[in-house]
């Protein structure tokens, strides 16, 4: 997959321990650990849960009057520590337990914890507290200016009545949100395929693969089953049949749901008196206007359309000699896309990304970069033998090399197993506070192949430990503010920006000291194929998240419920207009998880954050293994979490207003290496 399917998640959590621990100092000196919680454990720790946060909210209302702004804020910050505190192990472990009955109640309890937030947040006794007091400092003042805007966004100021209509709003959408994931991530619906239809797959990936009696490869919706098939397979018609299965797999369920989501946020936005939920939800982001993101996506399109178009021409001709067919009648398909971008790639720089995995084998490329972050920010993990949700998951404690003190944990759930979180995402589980002596943790969550990945994946799982590492290495005041917790249209620039370690000579240099066996090393030869071969289909890339961008816009701007505003419609439009066309029978809506979820009317902010992410890289200079600078990139940066602005942030870090040029270089193929 690519970096843009992959979500950050402001998930929480902690000990069943600390459930009913009292005090934020309380869980100072605990290591935070996941619980093996049961299905049967899930409701009465939920109640119990809801029932102290209650009696915090309480405590909350009965501070006194006062303008001492550090009283008012040390308590809602033990306040969301409790929060964090039992909301944790129901959000992560509704996404990766191994026991579909854990997963469907937690998904209840989730439920309720959204409805106790809401609720909070329209708690005027609480918002009159942070309305009168003075802050003292600018990050107090960053925090009562986020919590103001929350409180008013979730309804505090409305009437009675429309306060009421939000809130169910709000639990609509948590439900729909939910079911349409559960449809993504529950189908284990196997696709039939016969040795014929498999010929041009590697050896081993058959080898790994599931037969039927007769033979046949039984194929699930797995990354390291689906990827390989689509790049590798010969036979055309097999990936049609595959492709519109993997881009169905939502159901015929969630394109409705999508819909009703749709429209209730519209209703949301209208409680406010906006127009639209793109206006609801952008004035708090960096673009601040529909507008600006329109004006944005329309410099996008011109700078890479015809990249794009450039790149199919190239495909189709390569195609036609190939198959020795005549270019006039030779088309390059959707299901075609990565097979002949990888058969041109093989041809012209002698890169093949299965071959790849060799260099890569996934134990050695997760302990490489831990060894890079390590030298990179002054960091070491250490395995720690603790409780997992599975066999394979792996936890490491994080030290600080100068202080040795211990500052957070990981943990690592590389590998695809059913009923698992389909895509690559990482949870920031538990918020760091110095306030309160809280060490951060983050998860991994991956679905890689076991035996290796390819430059692609690669990156793939350097972008997801770069948001790691915002989580662990956050040293923020206020929970509120730790880790990912920044503008949506920023939170994907530092991850963004770490890829580059994953496609250059000195980091990767180290790749293969890492092997358990003897592997090959990236050399100056093949380190110019793979930057020559991931330049190539940039276009492709670009002109995707575009229509991604524009059509996650689109939906969310709409003024009406009108029959037009159906989501199947609007993207089978869309898409018909790109220069690949739209694959009848798809239904790619039902399974874009990310205008559902947290995204909505937000996808833009994948290339708005590289805007800042690749402005950001020049300050390194060519030598991204320079301490000096990552020390300088940590503190300015990943401890600050959103103590700032993500624009006042990357001020800081270059000494000098961002620009855009290096991002547009990118995607218009000007960017030489």
């Amino acid at each position: 997959m690519t970096r843009s399917s992959f979500p950050v998640r402001p998930a929480l959590m902690l000990t069943l321990a600390v459930l009913s621990a009292t005090t934020a100092v309380a869980h100072a000196e605990l290591r935070p650990l996941i619980p093996a919680i049961s299905a049967d454990q899930v409701a009465p720790l939920c109640q119990a849960g809801l029932a102290s946060l209650r009696q915090r909210v309480i405590v909350m209302e009965a501070l006194p009057a006062t303008r001492n702004a550090a009283k008012v804020f040390a308590e809602w910050n033990r306040l969301q520590i409790a929060l964090q505190d039992v909301q944790g192990p129901m959000d992560i472990l509704s996404n990766v337990s191994p026991d579909k009955a854990t997963r469907t109640a937690m998904e209840a309890c989730l439920v309720e914890l959204s409805q106790f937030d809401t609720g909070l947040n329209q708690n005027a006794v609480v918002y009159a507290k942070f309305k009168t007091i003075k802050p003292r400092d600018a990050i107090d003042t960053k925090l009562r200016k986020d919590l103001m805007d929350r409180f008013e966004d979730t309804g505090v100021a409305l009437p009675p009545e429309r306060q009421q209509r939000l809130k169910a709003i709000l639990k609509q959408l948590e439900e729909l949100g939910q079911a349409y994931a559960r449809n993504v991530r529950d189908n284990s619906t196997r696709l039939v395929f016969t040795a014929q239809e498999a010929t041009g797959l590697p050896a081993d990936y058959l080898a790994r693969a599931k037969r039927d009696e007769q033979g046949n490869y039984l194929l699930g919706f797995e990354s390291p089953e689906y990827l390989p098939f689509m790049d590798y397979a010969d036979d055309a018609e097999a990936r049609r049949r595959y492709q519109t299965a993997y881009t169905n797999r939502g159901t015929a369920a969630n394109p409705p749901m999508l819909k009703e989501a749709m429209a209730l946020r519209q209703e949301l936005a209208g409680l406010f008196g906006l127009p639209t939920w793109a206006d609801y939800v952008i004035r708090r982001r960096m673009a601040k206007t529909p507008a600006a993101v329109f004006t944005f996506l329309d410099e996008v399109q011109v700078a890479v359309t015809a990249l794009e178009k450039k790149e199919i021409e190239e495909l189709r001709a390569f195609k036609s000699q190939t198959l020795k067919t005549d270019l006039a009648s030779t088309r390059i398909e959707r299901w075609d896309a990565g097979y002949w971008q990888q058969k041109l790639k093989k041809a012209r720089y002698s890169v093949d990304q299965n071959a790849l995995r060799a260099y890569f084998p996934t134990p050695a490329a997760l302990a490489w970069i831990m060894d890079v972050s390590s030298k990179l920010y002054g960091i070491s993990f250490t395995k720690g033998e603790v409780p997992v949700w599975h066999p394979e998951v792996q936890y490491y404690d994080v030290f600080d090399t100068r202080s040795s003190k211990r500052i957070g944990g990981i943990y690592l759930d590389p590998f695809p197993r059913e009923g698992k979180y389909g895509h690559a995402a990482a949870f920031g589980i538990r918020g760091a506070s110095t306030l309160a002596q809280r060490t951060p943790v983050s998860v991994l969550v991956t679905n890689f192949d076991r035996n290796g990945l390819s430059s692609d994946e690669l990156e793939t799982m350097v972008h997801e430990f770069g948001h790691v590492l915002h989580g662990v290495l956050s040293q923020t005041r206020y929970v509120e503010q730790a880790g990912t917790s920044v503008e949506r249209d920023f939170v994907e620039a530092p991850s963004q920006m770490y890829e580059e370690w994953a496609r250059r000579k000195d980091p990767l240099a180290t790749l293969a000291s890492f092997c358990s066996t003897p592997c090959p090393v990236v050399d100056d030869a093949l380190l110019a194929r793979l930057t020559a071969a991931h330049n190539f289909g940039r276009g492709l890339r670009y002109g995707r998240q575009l229509l991604y961008a524009r059509y996650d816009m689109n939906v969310y701007s709409l003024k009406t419920a009108a029959a037009s505003s159906d989501p199947l419609v609007i993207w089978n439009t869309m898409e018909a207009a790109t220069p690949l066309g739209h694959v009848e029978g798809t239904e790619f809506p039902g399974q874009f998880g990310h205008i559902m979820g947290g995204y909505s009317a937000g996808y833009y902010g994948y290339m708005w954050s590289e805007v800042l992410a690749l402005d950001m890289l020049s300050a390194y200079q060519g030598k991204l293994m320079d301490p000096v600078v990552g020390q300088r990139y940590r503190q300015a940066i990943l401890a600050r979490g959103g103590e700032k602005t993500g624009a006042d942030m990357v001020r800081d870090f270059l000494g000098r207003t961002p620009d855009s040029k290096a991002f547009f270089n990118e995607i218009s193929g000007q960017r030489l290496q």
